[in-house]
This record gives C-alpha cells, structure tokens and sequence, in this order.
C-alpha cells in the first residue's frame, strides 16, 4: 500500500468517524430536546427526538455543503489572482533582464 493509499483510507476512517461523532451529537440534542416535553409519551419523545436529529443533521449537511461551495469559489478566485501576479512577476523579470542587458551592452560600448 503507497502513501496516497494510506492517506485516502485514512481520509475515509476519519470522515466516518466525524459523521458517526455528528450523528450521536443530533441524537443527544434530539433527547435533550425532547426531555423538555414533559407532556408527551416516551413514544412521543422519541419521535421528536429522532425528528430533531434529523432535522439537525440535515442543517449540518447544507451548511457543510455551502463551505464546500465557498471553498471551491475562493479556490478559482485564489488561483486567477495566482495566474496574474505570476504573469507580472515573470513579466517584471524579463524587464529587468531587457534592462540590464541593454545597459550592459550600452556600457560595452563606452568602454
């Protein structure tokens, strides 16, 4: 197994394991939730309970889903401003070769 092998299998490993922490998380929030409920059956609080997680864990989805969509604009965003600064900066260099090879040649020709 290579490194990109071990990195993606880790990769999996550590998203599993932050979905099953998310999901335990909406289910302890649902309870807690529902615990206030004092007027409903257990069956009742329960229902809510796993509403509640649902719902939760369905906010989480949408929110992780706009991160991602901000990352990827700010990724394209990012790289454009790369391009240009890197375009100028060899631009910038070329100048200053042109330069300094005129001036060298203009000084061989005082000498």
């Amino acid at each position: 197994m290579d490194r990109e092998e071990t990195a993606a299998g880790l990769a999996r490993l550590e998203g599993y394991l932050l979905s099953q922490a998310a999901r335990q998380e909406a289910r302890r929030a649902g309870e807690e939730f529902a615990r206030g409920l004092t007027w409903l059956g257990p069956l009742e609080r329960d229902e809510i309970a796993g509403r509640f997680a649902d719902e939760h864990l369905a906010l989480r989805r949408e929110m992780l889903r706009a991160v991602a969509a901000r990352i990827a604009e700010l990724r394209t965003e990012y790289g454009a401003r790369y391009e240009r600064l890197r375009r100028r900066t060899l631009a910038l260099a070329l100048t200053a070769v042109a330069v300094a090879s005129a001036a060298a040649g203009w000084l061989a020709t005082l000498v």
